[in-house]
């Protein structure tokens, strides 16, 4: 164990996806497709090597800042770690370009979900396989990290909840990175604790989906797929899933993993004394939830109603249930559309309004999960000082309570949440001038840039008035949205703390 702790992150990241391609390697020669059982074998013999060789060259490196150096190393994981994915996934797929490879690896490593091949049936079952299990690895790397290298930081959302410095010679009321000892045994140790339950509820998802009528391949792909919110599926979604209602509803479950960090997490960074029922990013979540669901089963009914149309109670509830797990589902960021969803729009005759679901993508979930977003925590901070300051409207000598956390909320936590929703606004300007650049319409543009940046890649095919097909968009907006998807996944704080003088110093 002391030895793979000397290593770069970087390193054991590039062991770990190497022994990887063994799993779709096993599958395809269970199955009989021997070309990419060969070509995944053999990427793993060949990416195994160079792991040894730069394991091996940088052994004895002893970085100056271990916190630094892990942060970078998260950044090139999610930067070009997709490279070699890429590599045995363009080889077995034969009739692509590398760069859509590339692309379709950065998505799913960085549990975005978005897809340059809209026909499932132009890959292979174990090719299916490969990009779920990408997605579900980049889920568990989100789950460590946030814990291990971003909590100590004040990063990814902690620093909303984060303590100012006190006493003499505190350098400010809000400290951005924080000081944190060994961090690579920090990492280890978390590997250690969350791996195994991440594992646990992912097997306990597939079994439940094999239960309820589901295929076993079909069901596995779905369930690490719903644990690391990517929304990756072999069959273009839950609409020809064979477990229907009942697995929605098991899928529907675990998303409050992607809620909470409290649902997995609790007592591992100092939170034991919190339960869901105290947790606000929780309730925050029930609130926006069933006040969307609530607007858009309204919508419908007072449409079918304008209109006349007579429909029954399983109708009515089907709307009512196509709603409530689409709204989670894109507040989770998975983005898994139920099947019951069109069914409204039928019984009404108003097409849904995809504006609210690209709202609940941008909100995301919630901190230290694997959902993307703005997270619920920065949500509820910006209510609160809202919230606040509409009582000082009426009562402007009055004191704020709910104790020091909460004034710390609605003060440190409400500012660099505006700054946090600022800097998310303007990535997604950037971004959209930058796809508008290379020919793409504006409105494509913005539910591009708004589902790559919230990694929501399923928003595409939702949320515009028709379906946005990534096969059918510029090379150079793949490269744009590639780099979209990976600012999405780290964060535009975390990507700014690394010019942070103070994170360089010795």
């Amino acid at each position: 164990m002391n030895w793979i702790v000397r290593l770069p992150f970087f390193v054991v990241l590039m062991g770990l996806g190497s022994c990887a391609m063994l799993v779709p390697a096993a599958h395809a020669a269970v199955t009989g497709d021997y070309n990419t059982m060969r070509v995944f074998f053999y990427g793993f013999i060949l990416c195994g090597f160079l792991t040894s060789l730069i394991g091996l060259a940088t052994a004895g490196h002893a970085p100056v800042s271990v916190a630094r150096s892990q942060l970078v190393g998260l950044l090139a994981a999610f930067s070009v770690l997709p490279l070699m994915f890429a590599v045995p996934f363009y080889e077995a797929l034969g009739n692509t370009t590398f760069l859509n490879a590339w692309f379709e690896m950065v998505s799913c490593f960085t549990t975005t979900g978005a897809t340059v091949y809209d026909t499932a049936a132009r890959l292979t079952s174990s090719q299916h396989l490969w990009r779920g299990l990408v997605g579900w690895m980049g889920g568990l790397l989100v789950w460590v990290t946030a814990v291990s290298i971003f909590a100590p930081m004040n990063l990814g959302g902690f620093e909303v909840r984060a303590t100012g410095g006190a006493g003499k010679g505190a350098r400010g009321s809000f400290t951005q990175i924080g000081r944190i000892a060994d961090p690579s045994e920090r990492l280890v140790r978390y590997t250690l604790s969350l791996t195994p339950i991440y594992i646990g509820l992912t097997a306990m998802l597939w079994v439940g989906l094999v239960i309820v009528g589901e295929v076993p391949y079909i069901a596995l792909i779905h369930a690490m797929s719903t644990l690391s919110t990517s929304g990756i599926s072999p069959i273009g979604g839950l609409y020809f899933a064979a477990s229907r209602f009942w697995g929605e509803v098991l899928i529907m479950c675990f998303f409050i993993f992607a809620l909470s960090r409290l649902t997995f997490s609790r007592g591992l960074i100092g939170e034991s004394d919190r339960g869901l029922r105290r947790d606000p990013e929780f309730i925050t979540a029930l609130v926006l939830i069933g006040t969307v669901t609530f607007l858009l089963f309204a919508r419908h009914f007072v449409g079918a109603a304008e209109g006349q149309t007579a429909a029954s109670v399983r109708q009515i509830a089907g709307a009512l249930w196509g709603a409530l797990f689409t709204v989670t589902s894109f507040l989770t960021t998975t983005g898994f559309e139920s099947r019951f969803w069109g069914g409204a729009a039928t019984w009404s005759g108003l097409n849904t309004p995809g504006l609210f679901l690209i709202g609940m993508a941008l909100i995301g979930g919630g901190v230290a999960t694997t959902a993307g977003g703005v997270k619920l925590l920065r949500i509820y901070a910006l209510y609160r000082h809202g919230e606040r300051e509409q009582a000082r409207l009426l009562h402007p000598s009055s004191i704020g309570g709910g104790g020091k956390d909460a004034r710390r909320i609605r003060k440190q936590g409400a500012y660099i949440s505006w700054v946090f929703f600022m800097l998310f606004a303007l990535s997604i300007a950037a971004v959209m001038v930058m796809l508008s650049l290379t020919g793409v319409q504006f409105e494509t543009a913005i539910v591009l840039s708004v589902s790559a940046l919230s990694t929501t890649g399923p928003l595409a095919s939702v949320a515009a008035e028709t379906p946005i097909a990534y096969s059918g968009i510029p090379d150079a907006a793949k490269v744009i949205l590639a780099g979209a998807m990976i600012l999405g996944r780290l964060e535009t704080l975390a990507i700014i703390a690394l010019f942070n003088p103070e994170i360089w110093q010795r």
